[in-house]
């Protein structure tokens, strides 16, 4: 399973670097190919990361791509490519420079490794799974956002916190946006197949949710200098691996809206299966009205920033 098997991994920052040692650490793929425009420091991480193989008995080689044409064949290309908010920036303008920055590296992707599959994993990570569609003329399940899993994984430690036992037997979801408008859904959250309802009051669920949505800000706190990228990295390595394993497995992940719960042209975290063909399958699941209304509220701040690109004229002549 997954041998012969090629990832390109464009960003060998913290996330993207992590991605490649989850993946090398368990064998996933044959060859790892790491892209930054830090070819030294990317060198070095791949040197280390095969050693790091080796060491765990796997086959994995990790190498780096100088030049874009070192992306051909690549079964997937994750991209973690993107600047940090800094001091003083506006959204706006983070929107504006990482949005550059992705369609930059979509036309090497596009160009190099037509027949792959697209993770998005950059920040507004909805946007940026957009303009990744547009940019590639891809279908939509070939081209998917790397968010729910991460969000889910979140909120699942959360519940583990506050209830103190079922390690590993959590499952939570989430919908929707990545940030301030995920939708969580505890409806579909089960601690051993027991509905989280059945455990936890509403007040503690809403309480669970709202630490959810800050898990990311959380850690920014702690660390000061930087972001999370270990639970970033995991949920990321868990989509490649579905992909290349074509394990059919149902995981929310950010793709295009075409239809589905009443939204065209947008992308949005919604639950998937995951196989060699991308997102194969997309599930409408029931919502009730409050959930429906934060769903339409999370696409709608999505569709704003898509806006903005339009009123910028990102996308050239339409």
């Amino acid at each position: 399973m997954g041998k012969g098997k090629k990832v390109a991994i464009i960003g060998a920052g913290n996330v993207g670097a992590t991605i490649a040692y989850a993946l090398a650490m368990r064998g996933s793929c044959h060859r790892i190919v790491l892209r930054d425009r830090d070819t030294e420091i990317a060198k070095g991480k791949a040197l280390d990361m095969s050693q790091a193989a080796n060491a765990a008995r796997q086959h994995t080689v990790v190498t780096v791509a100088e030049e874009a044409s070192g992306l051909a064949g690549s079964d997937v290309v994750v991209i973690t490519a993107g600047s940090p908010r800094r001091p003083g920036m506006s959204r706006d303008d983070l929107l504006m420079i990482n949005a550059e920055i992705t369609k930059e590296v979509i036309a090497d992707v596009k160009e190099h490794a037509p027949n792959s599959i697209i993770i998005m994993v950059s920040n507004p990570l909805d946007v940026m799974t957009y303009i990744a569609l547009k940019e590639s003329g891809f279908p939509r399940k070939r081209v998917i956002g790397m968010a729910g899993i991460l969000d889910s994984a979140r909120m699942a430690h959360f519940i583990h916190e506050k209830i103190g036992y079922g390690s590993g037997q959590i499952r939570a979801s989430v919908m929707g946006g990545h940030g301030d408008e995920m939708v969580p859904l505890p409806k579909f959250s089960t601690v051993a197949g027991v509905p989280l309802s059945d455990i936890l009051s509403e007040d503690e669920i809403l309480e669970i949710v709202e630490r959810t949505k800050h898990g990311g800000a959380e850690i920014v706190g702690y660390l000061k200098t930087g972001s999370a990228y270990y639970a970033p990295a995991k949920s990321t390595a868990i989509m490649v691996e579905a992909i290349l394993q074509d394990t059919k497995q149902i995981h929310p992940c950010a793709v295009l809206l075409e239809g589905e719960y009443g939204h065209h042209d947008v992308v949005s975290g919604v639950p998937i299966v995951m196989g060699s063909g991308g997102a194969e399958k997309i599930f409408e699941v029931t919502l009730n009205e409050s959930q429906k209304k934060k769903f339409a509220q999370s696409v709608q701040s999505v569709r704003k920033m898509i806006d903005t690109l339009h009123e910028k004229n990102f996308f050239g002549k339409e």
